[in-house]
């Protein structure tokens, strides 16, 4: 698996510059030695392996900070890049990024974990990390057919943070808040919101909790937000609890991209409460295999080890994802982890994400470039999210060319033509 990639020369503290380091892109192929492991105190997590890349960027634009503090998630909360003077102290911004960061106002702030920042490109502005998450002019252009709630959550909303659209399952809105921000973000109308319209409490839990309660047609509830593992375990617990106590719920699951982006999440202490909620499913955000570094695959190993079955959702992104050989490499790395490949989504068209998004024949493109050519477990499934509520819609590259009497005639992944006998069909007539 890909180990983290030493980063680009220094930026000066606090100094605005716009130039381009040209070497920023060699620096970041150099892969870097594996550190040594600390042993940790009796009283200690578990620590996470640090790679020298990282290590050096910790001490260098947080001085002071030892593995303890960075392998604390709730550090990693505290510390992170929320400001356009953090931005500007860590990254050598463009003059696009700057003037973006600069004009922000309301929901879906600015929002990088000193750990996920360390994986981003600190001088180049088109680096495919950096771009989901450093804001640019194009989110604040508005394109036909965009919306600040294009799949129509709100109009499916039961109670606050109940979203109840297919028969039997249901979308549990937890939290507004997330570790890290995605600019291309489906709820970036609520997400990271100081105040206003979303708010996500536990007496909206309740009301939650009180309405599956009452319909017994639910049989599995997703958690999401914002992100659930930024709740503490207690309170998580809890939730997890009341959910499991309804006899009719017989799957819980958890969205989440904590585990990706904050490693450091996945404590002893969190294990220890998924364990008690089995069945637990858990799906994961994944974007790009820089994302597949070795503290990934100490978070993943400790969920799958315990007992949690692990799916990814990669959203497919212009200039970041978008090429069959990345994701690919993607889909690969993710099977060694032990995290099956579950959808690739088609961009949902978000108020400013044009920029973001790719026609949907590129996503064909590259479920052809898969399918065939790799293991069907490293396949996920190409889904549109329908705008207006239509719910999840895959589409996969058609294999039926037609047919020849009783043959139905079908493509296989060369392009070559088979027969398969079908007298009585109606497929390809």
């Amino acid at each position: 698996m890909a180990l983290e990639m030493a980063r680009g020369r220094a930026v000066r503290t606090a100094t605005r510059s716009f130039r381009k380091n040209q070497d920023d892109a060699a620096l970041r192929d150099v892969r870097a030695p594996i550190a040594k492991l600390r042993v940790p105190g009796p009283k200690a997590e578990l620590r996470f392996p640090v790679s020298q890349s990282l290590r050096a960027f910790y001490r260098r634009f947080w001085p002071g900070t030892g593995p303890a503090e960075w392998n604390d998630w709730r550090w990693q909360m505290r510390a992170r890049i929320r400001t356009l003077e953090e931005l500007a102290r860590v990254f050598r911004l463009s003059e696009d990024e700057y003037a973006a960061v600069a004009k922000h106002q309301g929901p879906l702030p600015v929002g990088i974990t000193p750990y996920y920042a360390g994986l981003m490109g600190l001088t180049d502005a088109s680096e495919p990390l950096r771009r989901t998450h450093i804001m640019t002019g194009g989110e604040y252009l508005k394109a036909p057919g965009e919306d600040d709630d294009p799949l129509s959550e709100d109009h499916d909303t039961v109670v606050p943070g109940l979203v109840h659209r297919y028969p039997d399952r249901v979308l549990f809105l937890t939290t507004g808040t997330c570790s890290t921000y995605c600019r291309y973000c489906t709820r970036s109308r609520l997400v990271g919101n100081p105040g206003g319209e979303y708010q996500f409490s536990t007496r909206q839990w309740g009301e939650a909790i009180a309405y599956l309660e009452a319909h017994t047609e639910v049989r599995d509830v997703l958690l999401s937000g914002g992100d659930p593992l930024t709740l503490s375990d207690d309170k998580l617990d809890w939730l997890l609890s009341r959910l499991r106590a309804i006899p009719h719920i017989e799957f819980l699951r958890i969205g989440t991209k904590m585990p990706v982006v904050t490693p450091q999440r996945v404590t002893r202490g969190l294990i220890r409460v998924l364990k008690k909620h089995h069945p637990l499913w858990m799906s994961l955000h994944f974007t790009h295999p820089t994302e597949l570094t070795r503290e990934v695959a100490e978070s993943t190993a400790r969920l799958a080890d315990a007992g949690i079955p692990l799916g990814s959702q990669t959203v497919l992104l212009k200039g970041v994802n978008d090429d069959p050989v990345v994701m690919k490499s993607l889909m690969h790395g993710l099977l060694k982890n032990r995290v099956k490949p579950y959808y690739l989504y088609q961009c949902d068209p978000i108020r400013g994400s044009a920029h973001f998004r790719t026609g949907v024949d590129k996503g064909l493109e590259i479920i052809r470039a898969l399918r065939g050519h790799t293991t069907g477990y490293a396949t996920p499934l190409f889904v549109i999210d329908a705008p207006g509520g239509g719910g999840k819609i895959q589409l996969a590259p058609d294999p039926v060319v037609g047919r020849e009497g009783d043959d139905l005639l079908l493509r296989n992944f060369e392009g070559k033509i088979y027969r398969y006998p079908d007298p009585n069909g109606t497929l390809g007539r």
